[in-house]
């Protein structure tokens, strides 16, 4: 054998703190069938007939209170949601439970006064402690006047349809055992300010609970747009790059901006629901939310839970969005039941399924990810803790321009190794693999000079 032969042999066969082959590219996977059984599960029907039962309740502004009915008003549809969880809870086992977080939320330069806000929570609880995962949505609408309770607001599709994936996941996802607990939440207050998820998020990070992602869904029932276009088979992903209080000289330095534990979860995602969805995509949009908006993944962002994300149709329709329901020079202003299409709704039930079934019943990530820097070099050293549940890890890599990653190599159930490609030139990061095949989000190292 020549030398440059059995170098080559001795990189592919070395693993822990020695050098391991190149990689390869991302390799093909399986759907796990307990996941893809749930993904299946999901009803159009029950989805639609959700959205029709909220907009029943003629409106849900957070200002129609005080004059909630049984039939009418915010209260009246929070209630609702909340018996529908409870009927979901009952066939859980005792694993689920159900709770209102409400509060009185001050009055702002925006409101007329004080209002009382109520969020819905079902916590689906898991076999593993220390992990936590939050499917979110919020149930409040706003028609032309948003602080105006007496007005009509169907608020079909912002945010119904969110509302309506979060009660379906929740129905078939709730007889399951997951290893991580999971949070089913509704909630209020959002259009004014994202009142009621900054409240239960701040709640969270006083108790000090570990959520490691919150996938928020806000307008995702039409695939539609108002400018004609349409894509029914792709659903957006918005993550933020950094958090609020990042040590950007450190980031500059390292070039970590892109790699955050959002858009690590967005990266998660998008490699995920194709497994289960073949024919529905995830368009990556690296930013924090849209133009002049926002959603409640940004109050755990706030709260310092970084892995926060929204899901949103890929083109919406602003004739539907915060619109008193009227027709206008021919054209139908409102956000109406009928604009809803339940198979892009179904679709997008779906990929939050697939991930947040993935990520609970999948293994921890690893923890204390470093990048061991010793001494120049062209290699690259990574080091970390080990993960409940894991088996093996992998280090993942690509170049610094690419959105996704790349190449991938298994290194073992170890703790520590190296790989021939170079720190300067790419982006590396370590996830874990669990024995059913199953991956965590990626972790991105912290560098640590030695």
């Amino acid at each position: 054998m020549r030398p440059h032969q059995l170098f080559a042999l001795l990189c592919a066969l070395a693993v822990g703190g020695f050098a391991v082959a190149r990689g390869a590219a991302q390799p093909a996977r399986t759907p796990y069938s307990p996941i893809a059984s749930m993904v299946d599960a999901v009803n159009a029907d029950r989805l639609q007939g959700t959205i029709d039962a909220l907009v029943a309740f003629g409106t849900r502004n957070d200002f129609s209170e005080q004059s909630s009915t049984a039939r009418h008003g915010v209260f009246a549809a929070r209630d609702w949601i909340a018996a529908q969880l409870r009927r979901i809870a009952a066939g859980a086992d005792g694993r689920m439970t159900v709770a209102l977080d409400t509060y009185l939320q001050p009055k702002t330069r925006r409101t007329p006064r004080a209002v009382l806000e109520s969020s819905v929570i079902a916590t689906l609880r898991g076999d593993s402690p220390g992990r936590i995962y939050v499917m979110s949505s919020h149930f409040d609408d706003c028609d032309g006047d948003c602080t105006d309770g007496a007005g009509v607001a169907p608020g079909a599709d912002d945010n119904g349809s969110g509302v309506a994936a979060v009660l379906e996941a929740a129905r078939v996802m709730s007889a399951t055992h997951f290893r991580g607990t999971i949070v089913f939440a509704c909630f209020d207050g959002e259009e004014l300010g994202l009142w009621g998820s900054s409240h239960f998020a701040r709640g969270l990070a006083a108790a000090g609970r570990p959520v490691l992602a919150v996938l928020n869904n806000d307008i995702i029932g039409n695939s539609l747009g108002g400018d004609g276009a349409s894509e029914p088979n792709m659903i957006r992903v918005f993550s933020q790059a950094l958090p609020l209080h990042a040590d950007f000289a450190r980031v500059n330095l390292v070039g970590s901006e892109n790699d955050s534990q959002s858009r690590e979860l967005s990266r998660f995602i998008a490699e995920t629901v194709p497994l289960y969805l073949p024919d529905f995509g995830v368009r990556q949009i690296f930013r924090a939310d849209r133009f002049l908006r926002g959603g409640d993944q940004e109050s755990f962002q706030d709260a310092g839970y970084s892995a926060a994300i929204r899901f949103v149709e890929p083109h919406e329709n602003f004739t539907h969005q915060h619109q008193n329901v009227r027709v206008q020079d021919g054209v139908q202003y409102g956000d109406l039941p009928q604009y809803i299409d339940r198979a892009y709704l179904r679709r997008a039930t779906q990929a939050n399924v697939a991930a947040l079934a993935t990520l609970a019943l999948g293994p921890a990530p690893p923890s204390a990810v470093q990048m061991v820097l010793k001494r120049l070099g062209y290699d690259s050293t990574l080091r970390w803790r080990a993960a409940p549940d894991a088996v093996s890890y992998e280090i993942v890599w690509r170049s610094t321009d690419a959105p996704q990653w790349q190449q991938v190599r298994n290194v073992g159930d170890v703790a520590q190794a190296t790989v021939p490609v170079s720190k300067d030139d790419y982006v590396l990061a370590v996830r874990s693999v669990d024995s059913n095949g199953l991956r965590s989000p990626a972790v991105y190292p912290v560098a640590v000079r030695e």
